[in-house]
């Protein structure tokens, strides 16, 4: 069952995140997504995330397809026109890549290339207008196409924003724009998600809680600091600093994440962040 039944189905759906290669070095890229095979509805292929320079997502999409696993194409505006964006989109339609994250991406002062030119031709809203519009046999330009794609469209959500109230304005306006599943930032506060889940379930589009797998009480201090939306609760952190072992605390409390929220939302994505070996740990703790 595809992503997209299993979500328009009611039924839970589960998500995992893969970081393409630094490089053409694909092996720890094949592990990973071997160990995700069959456990995953589908797999992220993430964008230059942060910014950083890496093997594209396309690619890594279509490595994924190969293998028999459905991948998730993120696609951000800060790197292509929108001639290229347009161009990709129905360059992994014709390579079956249909599930499509669209995103308006980190600024480039995040990343390693910090004199490359940004370009946010678009954004994440008129991104998934493009891709809709392409689906009704049109580019933005209003020329015709031959062949129309289709695809399955998502968009993010930050729940734990503080006000939330321009993020459901937001959610709002990326669902008239063609979104069509939801993936949240990371989320350590289930009553606050819940809160947030009342006002969103209005729109009537299945959402993914955002599970990221904390490291130490330094990455969690670390995130609450610099990563707007995100809290870790101090109860949490001090559990973390009081872990012998913090990886397996990490994956302890990311599994607990996961079945507090799992009765309030459609699924789950888990962003392991370079610890994505550990997925099927998560998800034999959380019993998926």
């Amino acid at each position: 069952m595809s992503l997209r039944e299993k979500l328009q189905n009611g039924k839970f759906a589960v998500t995992a995140e893969i970081g393409p290669a630094k490089g053409v070095d694909i092996h720890e890229f094949n592990e990973n997504a071997d160990l995700l095979k069959g456990r995953v509805d589908a797999v992220n292929c993430t964008d230059q995330q942060s910014a950083v320079m890496r093997l594209g997502s396309l690619a890594a999409c279509y490595l994924l397809k190969q293998k028999g696993i459905e991948p998730v194409f993120q696609m951000t505006c800060r790197d292509r026109n929108r001639i290229a964006l347009q161009s990709d989109l129905l360059s992994a339609y014709v390579m079956g890549v249909e599930n499509v994250l669209c995103l308006t991406g980190d600024y480039v002062t995040l990343g390693d290339h910090l004199d490359a030119k940004p370009v946010f031709d678009l954004d994440s809203v008129s991104l998934l207008h493009a891709a809709q519009q392409l689906e009704q046999g049109k580019d933005l330009a209003g020329k015709e196409l031959k062949g129309t794609p289709k695809f399955f469209l998502g968009a993010c959500v930050t729940p734990g924003a503080d006000p939330v109230e321009p993020q459901l304005i937001k959610m709002e306006r990326k669902v008239k724009a063609g979104a069509q599943f939801f993936q949240t930032q990371a989320i350590y506060e289930p009553k606050k998600f819940e809160a947030f889940m009342k006002e969103a379930k209005k729109f009537g589009v299945p959402v993914l809680v955002g599970i990221v797998v904390l490291r130490s009480a330094a990455m969690a201090r670390f995130m609450n600091k610099n990563v707007a939306g995100i809290h870790v609760p101090d109860e949490m952190i001090s559990e973390m600093d009081q872990a012998e072992n913090k990886l397996q605390k990490g994956i302890e409390i990311a599994a607990r994440l996961i079945n507090e929220m799992r009765g309030m939302c459609q699924g789950a994505h888990i962003m392991a962040i370079g610890l994505e070996s550990k997925v099927p740990a998560i998800l034999d703790a959380a019993k998926l």
